[in-house]
C-alpha cells in the first residue's frame, strides 16, 4: 500500500480491537511504546472473556488489569513494571521468570501460541515501512509471529535504525494518532547515589563497551565518563545518559568487535531528548533482545562492563533482583545475560551496583541471607563486582569466608557488626573487626 493512502484506512481504536476475540493471547508493546489507544479501547469490550496480554513493562494506567476486568483479561507480564505490581501481589496478574534473550523464541516457536500483536509503530516511508520505534526487543518476535498485527501509527514516533521494519501490508488494521509517546524524567542522584556513581566508573576504562540501564546509579556513572576515548554502547536499553556521552564524544564504538561504529540497543526510554536522538539517526541501531543479550554475541567485545541493580545481596554473593521477598517487583530482564556475557568477554567486568541500605538506612541491603521467598537473579557463582557507596569488591574466586569479608567492608557501618556475628553462627568463623575491601 503506498504510503501516501495510509491515512485514509486507518480507522478508530474501537474498531482496531474489534477483531479481539474470546480466549486469545494477545501481545502489548512496552515501555515508550506502549498503544494506550488501543489498550484502552480493548479494556473496554465487556464482552470479552479469557483473553491473556502477554507484555514487558508498559507504561501508562494498566486498566487491563484493573479488579473489574478479573476473568475478562488477564495480564501476564514477562518483565514486571509499577502498574501491573498490586494485580500481581493480588493474584489478578502472572508474572513469567524469564531471561530477556529466551523471551522471543516463546512466541517464535509457539510455545506461547499469538493471535493478535498489539503495537505502536512510526509512520510508513514511501516504501511503505513502519518501524516498532523506541522498542524492537520482543515486539518484532510478536510481530513475526502473530496472526493479526493491530497498530497504532504514531505521528510522533521516531523512526529508528536497525532490525526494526515493519510493512504496513502487514499490518491487519491500525488506527492514526499524532501524540507524545511517553517520556520517563530523570532523576537527580542522590549523595548516595552518587557515591556509587563514582565507585562503578572508576573501574570503566577507556574502549570500553557499555551496557546499564535507566535511573540516578547509571547517570552518576556515566556522567564521570566524559573523559573516556572510544567507548562503545552495547546493551538492551539506554536513557539520557548515553545521549550526554555521545554528544560529548566520548561515544565512538571504534573497537567493538560487533557493530563497530554504531549504538546497539534493543529499546530506549528517557525524555524527549532521548526520542529525538534515536529518530532517523544511523548512528543507533534498535534489534530483537535475543541478539542484543546474546552471551556469545556480547562477549565478542573486549572490556564490557555491565552495571546491573539490585535489591539485596547476601554475604555469599547470591543476587536478588526481581522480588521484595515473595512480592514481584520487576523481573529477571537481561541481568544475567550481560553478567554472563561481560564476565566471559575479555577485560570485562559485571557489576551489580546498590546502596547499602533501604528503608532510610534501617535496613541492610546487603544480608546474611536472602529473605525468604526473594529470587536469585544473578547466582553466587555467576556474580563478579558487587558496588555500594562505601567502595567496590571483587568476589569472583573467593570463598564464601573472603565473600563475607569483602561484602561487610562495603555494608553500611551500622550493620557490619550484625552481619559478622551472623557468618560466624552460620558458618563458625569469626571475622575480623577490620578488613580491607
Amino acid at each position: 500500500m503506498a504510503s501516501s493512502t495510509w491515512k485514509d484506512h486507518a480507522v478508530s481504536p474501537e474498531e482496531a480491537v474489534s477483531i479481539v476475540k474470546h480466549g486469545m493471547n494477545v501481545f502489548v508493546h512496552g515501555a515508550a511504546a506502549t498503544p494506550t489507544p488501543l489498550l484502552d479501547a480493548l479494556a473496554q469490550r465487556t464482552d470479552l472473556m479469557g483473553v491473556k496480554l502477554y507484555h514487558m513493562h508498559t507504561a501508562g494506567p494498566a486498566t487491563f488489569a484493573e479488579p473489574e476486568h478479573a476473568g475478562r483479561f488477564l495480564s501476564v507480564s514477562l518483565f514486571t513494571g509499577a502498574p501491573v505490581r498490586k494485580a500481581i501481589e493480588e493474584g489478578r496478574a502472572d508474572y513469567v521468570p524469564i531471561f530477556l534473550s529466551d523471551i522471543p523464541v516463546l512466541f517464535s516457536t509457539g510455545r506461547i501460541k499469538l493471535d493478535v500483536a498489539l503495537l505502536q509503530l512510526s509512520p510508513p516511508d514511501a516504501h511503505g515501512y513502519c518501524t516498532l520505534g523506541t522498542s524492537v526487543d520482543t515486539a518484532m518476535a510478536a510481530f513475526q509471529s502473530a496472526r493479526y498485527v493491530i497498530a497504532e501509527i504514531n505521528e510522533q514516533m521516531p523512526r529508528t535504525h536497525g532490525n526494526t521494519l515493519v510493512h504496513v501490508d502487514r499490518v491487519t488494521i491500525w488506527t492514526h494518532t499524532d501524540r507524545p509517546i511517553y517520556v520517563y524524567e530523570r532523576s537527580i542522584p542522590n549523595p548516595t547515589e552518587d557515591a556509587i556513581g563514582g565507585h562503578a566508573a572508576a573501574l570503566i576504562p577507556d574502549g570500553a563497551t557499555l551496557q546499564m540501564g535507566i535511573g540516578a546509579i547509571p547517570d552518576a556513572v556515566l556522567r564521570r565518563l566524559m573523559d573516556r576515548i572510544d567507548l562503545g554502547i552495547h546493551t538492551e536499553m539506554f536513557s539520557d545518559g548515553v545521549v550526554d556521552l555521545a554528544e560529548a564524544g566520548a561515544i565512538t564504538n571504534r573497537l567493538k568487535k560487533v557493530h563497530p561504529g554504531r549504538i546497539i540497543t534493543s529499546f530506549v526510554m528517557g525524555t524527549q531528548r532521548v526520542y529525538d536522538f534515536v529518530n532517523d539517526n544511523p548512528f543507533v541501531e534498535f534489534h530483537p533482545c535475543d541478539h542484543t543479550n546474546d552471551t556469545a554475541r556480547i562477549r565478542k567485545n573486549d572490556n564490557v562492563v555491565a552495571i546491573n541493580s539490585a535489591i539485596e545481596v547476601d554475604i555469599t554473593g547470591q543476587v536478588c533482583a526481581d522480588s521484595i521477598g515473595t512480592r514481584i517487583y520487576s523481573g529477571i530482564g537481561g541481568q544475567m545475560d550481560f553478567i554472563r556475557g561481560s564476565a566471559l568477554s575479555r577485560g570485562g567486568k559485571p557489576i551489580i551496583a546498590l546502596p547499602s541500605t533501604a528503608k532510610g538506612g534501617k535496613m541492610s541491603r546487603i544480608t546474611p541471607t536472602l529473605t525468604p521467598g526473594a529470587g536469585v537473579v544473578t547466582t553466587r557463582g555467576h556474580v563478579h563486582w558487587i558496588v555500594t557507596e562505601y567502595g567496590a569488591v571483587d568476589l569472583f574466586g573467593k570463598s564464601l569466608r573472603q565473600r563475607a569479608e569483602a561484602l561487610i567492608s562495603i555494608a553500611h557501618p551500622d550493620f557490619r557488626g550484625e552481619l559478622r556475628r551472623a557468618f560466624a553462627e552460620v558458618r563458625r568463623i569469626v571475622l575480623p573487626e577490620t578488613v580491607m575491601a
